[in-house]
């Protein structure tokens, strides 16, 4: 069984991340161009992304609602900043049942609009707040440049959305979504983020401020992973969305939302993985443990296998999640390949020998070849193993966080901002004029990510001069290249 070899991420990065969604049975192409099947092993990857932020979402008190898909094209034209930013992007239903639709219906590209529409009914009283909701869902935005799990027509996310008394309780709101995508970001899956607050020009359609954590990728580019939004009154002002405060005055509701999708998955695999394949963080992983083992003759077999399942059975126990490959064909090093390029991040290689010795040799994915080998004993694997687990999900995010500092710049000229984002992050001064940022936009390719919330250290503390016009600058903000 010839395996074909990814390109390196040094000759062709893009292609190495196409292929390898395909190879690594994440995703597959749709029959509907720009659309994805997303495979059992990357939804698998999927369902411990949203277990692990739903846990989160519950713990400060969100609860999980389910809207339609279809909402009145009407809805969309309300809000004029709404309209105005998804215009071009909507899927537009006008045939039901055969026949013409009186009002077309959209395929919601997000839910601010059709939920603002049900609050007005249900929101009468200052007793009704705050309303902290959630669904997950899928959403359709007519993408023309796509790219598996990065960009695609249709995709996967959960999108929140809140309704409080007050505009500091929405704020609140808005930040403590954005740590909780931090916190998963770095905690859960192992990528380093830099939380920060967009310009006006990157602002989510409708939003009076948008927060996000940006990533860098393998390739020093960035890639927006989680928004938060500050909705102000602009979605409850058109939705009618009022309440009664306790002086009997009425109230425009202030609002939230916020979202992280299936691109979440594209930055896993572009921080972590490497030449090999896939290298995904222990406390994500589909499988955190496979069993391979490795016999020559029948009586071999027996004997590997029988010690093959019952590890099995006692890693399962312990709440690891195994899978023992027992594919007939295939010879141990083709699987070996496999399952590195699958990402798993322990492998437990079981020969004739290791059984007659009691142990196993364990493989860590993050250090490949033998630098990554240990020897353990089956006796206390179990213990052995959450042990390495732990360590491997701290190597790959220090790892991470290592390259992205030295492919940071403190960029203090215009020149060294267009030297700095053709290989990462350009850290500069920033004066806030739309002008200026249209400008590096334009000549430099790099858009402005962020304005980090830390701005503590000593450049930023005492002010500068914009990198492009040279006008004094209170804060710094981050420019890269973008997917």
């Amino acid at each position: 069984m010839a395996e074909e070899k990814l390109p390196t991420r040094a000759e062709d990065f893009s292609e190495w991340y196409n292929q390898l969604v395909l190879k690594a049975q994440l995703a597959d192409y749709a029959p509907v161009r720009g659309c994805m099947v997303v495979r059992p092993y990357g939804w698998a990857l999927w369902e411990n992304i949203t277990a692990a932020l739903d846990r989160r979402f519950k713990a400060t008190g969100h609860q999980n609602v389910a809207f339609p898909m279809l909402i009145p094209r009407s809805f969309i034209d309300k809000e004029k900043h709404h309209v105005e930013g998804f215009s071009p992007e909507l899927a537009v239903v006008t045939i039901g049942g055969g026949e013409e639709l009186a009002e077309p219906l959209v395929i919601r590209p997000t839910s601010e609009t059709i939920i603002g529409h049900m609050w007005s009914k249900w929101i009468q009283s200052y007793r009704d707040l705050p309303v902290l909701m959630n669904q997950w869902n899928s959403v359709v935005r007519w993408e023309l440049r796509t790219k598996l799990f990065l960009r695609t027509l249709e995709f996967y996310w959960q999108e929140g959305h809140t309704a409080h008394a007050t505009r500091e309780e929405a704020e609140a709101e808005t930040r403590q979504m954005l740590d909780i995508y931090t916190d998963f970001a770095v905690n859960d899956a192992a990528i380093p983020v830099i939380p920060g607050k967009k310009s006006d020009a990157e602002k989510f359609a409708g939003a009076d401020h948008t927060f996000s954590i940006e990533a860098m990728m393998g390739d020093g580019k960035a890639l927006q992973a989680g928004t938060s939004h500050f909705l102000g009154e602009n979605f409850a002002q058109a939705f009618d969305v009022k309440y009664l405060d306790q002086h009997g005055q009425q109230q425009f509701c202030w609002t939230t939302s916020w979202g992280l999708s299936t691109r979440f998955i594209g930055a896993i695999i572009m921080v972590h993985g490497d030449d090999q394949g896939l290298v995904l963080p222990p406390k994500l992983a589909p499988y955190q443990v496979v069993i391979v083992p490795i016999y020559k003759t029948d009586e071999e077999r027996a004997s590997v296998q029988g010690v093959a399942r019952k590890l099995k059975e006692e890693l399962a126990k312990a709440n690891i999640r195994v899978t023992l490959d027992e594919r007939e064909g295939p010879s141990p090093g083709w699987k070996f390949n496999d399952w590195e390029m699958r990402g798993v991040p322990l492998r437990v290689e079981l020969g004739p020998k290791d059984v007659a010795k009691q142990s196993a040799v364990l493989a860590r994915r993050d250090r490949p070849g033998r630098e990554g080998k240990v020897s353990a004993s089956l006796a206390d694997l179990p213990r052995t193993v959450e042990t390495l687990l732990v360590e491997i999900q701290q190597a790959i995010h220090d790892k991470a966080l290592a390259f992205r500092k030295s492919h940071t710049q403190d960029a203090t000229t215009y020149e060294e901002l267009k030297r700095a984002v053709e290989t990462g992050f350009a850290f500069s001064h920033w004066c806030g004029s739309a002008e200026c940022e249209a400008k590096i936009k334009e000549e430099a390719r790099a858009t402005m990510r962020c304005i980090p919330l830390d701005q503590d250290n000593e450049k930023s503390a005492h002010g500068g001069q914009c990198v492009y016009c040279g006008k004094p600058a209170a804060k710094r903000a981050i420019f890269a290249r973008a997917y």
